[in-house]
């Protein structure tokens, strides 16, 4: 999980003595779910993991994995709506944990314009249509800096989650063209704090900054998973762009 904790150090944050939990760790001593669940919280490991744990453990799941369009998750669709429907006329996109695409905004029609349609057909892997060469990767301008960011999320999601699908997309994501850099250092005289995407539309090169908004405290494996990705404006040029995009064509009457 990369938390790099000790023994000891792990027996204090869980509450559990360092000896005690050194029997569970050689087997001399079989762990109560409880005990998991706080070993798990410590490492942070993500609530699919926690409940294959603790099914390795003889217990059962403690965390539910419901449909988004069960009854239970209304409430996180209708504030998933919200967030999309007030982000526009500025991309945002609701993704799941294998960056699948489950909702999107009317103006992340900008990115899709213009993908091969194997890359539109559900599922849609918003990872694959940003870096493929058929997708958004011939209008990205910076396309080596914002690849080798995207490749580096992606590498830490499938350490952090032990996840074979997030590894599997990695490596083919990982063999599409448009080259590995390093962030290269600017000196501007004011300093970029973020990676930009920097993205061509017609003859206009449109800038924006990106933000993941997660949900807070989960406790269902399908929520847990769930991000919204939103591109804001970087520069009043891309924001008058979008603004201009999203006004209705004057009618004819």
């Amino acid at each position: 999980m990369g938390c790099r904790l000790s023994q000891l150090d792990l027996s204090i944050e869980a509450g559990v003595s360092a000896r005690h939990l050194s029997f569970v760790e050689t087997g001399r001593s079989r762990p109560s779910p409880e005990l998991i669940l706080r070993l798990a919280e410590q490492l942070g490991m993500p609530l699919a993991e926690r409940n294959t744990v603790l099914l390795a453990g003889g217990y059962a799941p403690a965390y539910p994995s419901h449909e988004l369009n069960d009854p239970e998750l209304a409430p996180v669709r209708a504030a998933v709506r919200q967030i999309l429907d007030g982000h526009n006329p500025y991309p945002a996109a609701l993704v799941d944990q294998h960056w699948q695409l489950v909702e999107a905004n009317p103006a992340v029609a900008l990115f899709t314009a213009g993908a091969e349609p194997h890359l539109l057909t559900p599922p849609i892997n918003v990872l694959r249509l940003s870096l493929h060469p058929d997708g958004m990767a011939r209008h990205i301008r910076n396309l080596p800096e914002w690849r080798t960011h995207l490749l580096k999320r992606l590498r830490q999601q499938a350490a952090t989650r032990n996840d074979p699908a997030l590894y599997e997309l990695h490596e083919e994501l990982r063999g599409y063209p448009g080259g590995d850099v390093a962030v290269p250092v600017r000196d501007d005289a004011v300093p970029r704090v973020v990676i930009p995407l920097r993205y061509r539309h017609g003859d206009q090169e449109l800038s924006f900054l990106s933000t993941t908004t997660l949900f807070g405290t989960p406790l269902d494996v399908t929520v847990s998973g769930l991000a919204v990705e939103a591109f804001f404006p970087a520069d009043p040029a891309t924001t008058a762009t979008l603004q201009a995009l999203a006004k209705p064509s004057a009618g004819t009457g």
